[in-house]
């Protein structure tokens, strides 16, 4: 038998043999109540904090983070992800005890009880659904995709090997609910982390732990005017992009609103930014920054190159296994939250109180991979898609995070004032990144944030005629728990 044999048997047994362990996980759990919201979109609030914390590292890291954030071959992009260490801090002492509190299943439902209008939770629950449709689900197919193409030399069309992975992806999400999606998160995090890890040794033994002959811009955490992150955004925009990503972003939340306390919530939410401080920089720099000494400034298809030259043949398979199992993971995860939100804030208030779960969350879960595989190759060809993603993420993230703020802050403000604003704020930034750029985009969105919240407060207090009050969010650290008489703690 070949090593090329060998290499394609390792990579289906390991895959299929996540997929066994995570069946046998959590078979049986929570049958008496798969129809129910709770089950199927917070696992009966039945997931442990090493769970939790499995399926938010997991949830974040895919393709788009190993391939795009190696792709700019520099070692900036780093930032990205110790300002997500404060974001997960956030959302633990901030967020979670509220979201706890009000016993949330989508984030968006906290907008409704804080503003005491559903329309409200709607509208961002649409905006988040756009931003998961329209960025996020294609562009981790199409970065899975390219990363098999340009580390084996398939030569299959893109479109062919994302249709394999949306498959897969939606029989989890579809099938096993939050639950399972979580459970496989986990288990693949182990694999994928070990083997980054792996790749980070052997790509700097390549080159002998020897980075001389790299250009400083490359190495340096200071970017310049003309990087990709400029010094001076860490001090306007950034710790917002996180605090939206990690503390309202329904695919992340989800996670942590699913354990049986809010402090078990705390503590896989903290295990997940101890891995984000510790082990993931070096996984997202590391290899592109190698690359470029090696091969030189070939953006994206600097991660699948370098891993195919470092890793013996061998071992690709469990790579190959350890990257199909994060853009499982990755996909898997949106849809279920795209689901949630679209059964939860949607369809059970305007359509049919009492639906069939899981038939529904069929339904629109398929509907979903359709779309995102007809958009797949929109992305083909981006100069970097780690950029791009930040860039879009604009249009949504900071007029949807202006009204947690509103809600979280502030009393007595109109719901209308707020969607009013949110129109207000995709508008504007929809300007400086189409047809005035007069700034870094992160600039940008900080300055969307402000000019959003300002809109809401002036439409507030001239057209509805209200006052508002400044109130300091509960800090309550009390665990609440989920109330589930069928709750099943997977540990």
């Amino acid at each position: 038998m070949d090593l090329k044999s060998v290499q394609v048997i390792v990579f289906f047994a390991v895959t299929a043999l996540i997929g066994f362990a995570t069946w046998r996980k959590v078979r049986g759990a929570g049958r008496k109540s798969s129809d129910s919201n709770k089950e199927f979109f917070l696992a009966g609030g039945g997931l442990s904090w090493v769970f939790v914390a499995g399926s938010i590292t997991l949830t974040n890291l895919s393709t788009d983070q190993l391939v795009g954030m190696n792709g700019n071959q520099m070692a900036l992009l780093a930032w990205w992800e110790l300002f997500a260490v404060l974001g997960l801090m956030i959302l633990a002492r901030l967020f979670l005890p509220v979201y706890y509190h009000y016993q949330c299943t989508t984030t968006t439902e906290l907008l409704e009880k804080r503003f005491k209008d559903h329309h409200v939770r709607a509208v961002i629950a649409l905006l988040f659904l756009l931003g998961n449709v329209f960025i996020y689900l294609p562009i981790m197919l199409y970065t899975g995709s390219l990363f098999m193409k340009s580390m084996f030399g398939v030569e299959a069309p893109i479109l062919l090997i994302a249709t394999a992975f949306a498959i897969v992806g939606a029989a989890y999400a579809i099938l096993g609910g939050l639950r399972a999606v979580a459970v496989s998160d986990t288990y693949s995090g182990i694999l994928l982390l070990g083997m980054g890890i792996l790749v980070v040794y052997l790509a700097l033994d390549a080159i002998g732990f020897d980075l001389s002959g790299i250009p400083r811009e490359r190495l340096t955490m200071l970017g310049g005017n003309d990087s990709p992150i400029p010094w001076h955004t860490l001090l306007t925009g950034m710790i917002f992009i996180q605090i939206f990503y990690w503390s309202t972003n329904q695919t992340i939340t989800q996670r942590a609103m699913a354990a049986p306390t809010v402090k078990e919530a705390q503590k896989g939410v903290y295990a997940a930014a101890l891995i984000r401080l510790v082990l993931i920089p070096p996984m997202i720099v590391l290899p592109g920054i190698v690359s470029y000494k090696l091969y030189g400034p070939i953006g994206d298809a600097a991660y699948g190159r370098i891993v195919g030259d470092v890793l013996p043949l061998w071992l690709s398979g469990l790579f190959a296994a350890a990257i199909a199992a994060a853009v499982l993971t990755s996909f898997n995860s949106v849809l279920n939250s795209s689901a949630t939100l679209y059964v939860c804030d949607i369809h059970e208030r305007y359509i049919k109180a009492k639906p069939n779960v899981v038939r529904l969350n069929a339904a629109i879960t398929l509907g979903f991979v359709v779309a995102a595989l007809m958009l797949v190759p929109v992305y083909d060809g981006a100069a970097s898609i780690i950029n791009l993603v930040q860039q879009l993420n604009g249009l949504l993230s900071m007029p949807i995070l202006s009204v947690f703020i509103l809600g979280l802050l502030f009393q007595n403000v109109d719901a209308r004032a707020a969607i009013i604003a949110v129109v207000f704020g995709v508008g504007l930034y929809a300007i400086f990144t189409f047809l005035w750029t007069p700034l870094h985009y992160i600039h940008l969105m900080f300055l969307t944030l402000i000019s959003t919240l300002s809109v809401s407060l002036l439409v507030n207090r001239l057209v509805f005629g209200r006052h508002v009050r400044f109130e300091l969010p509960m800090r309550s650290q009390q665990a609440v728990s989920i109330p589930n008489e069928e709750s099943v703690t997977i540990s």
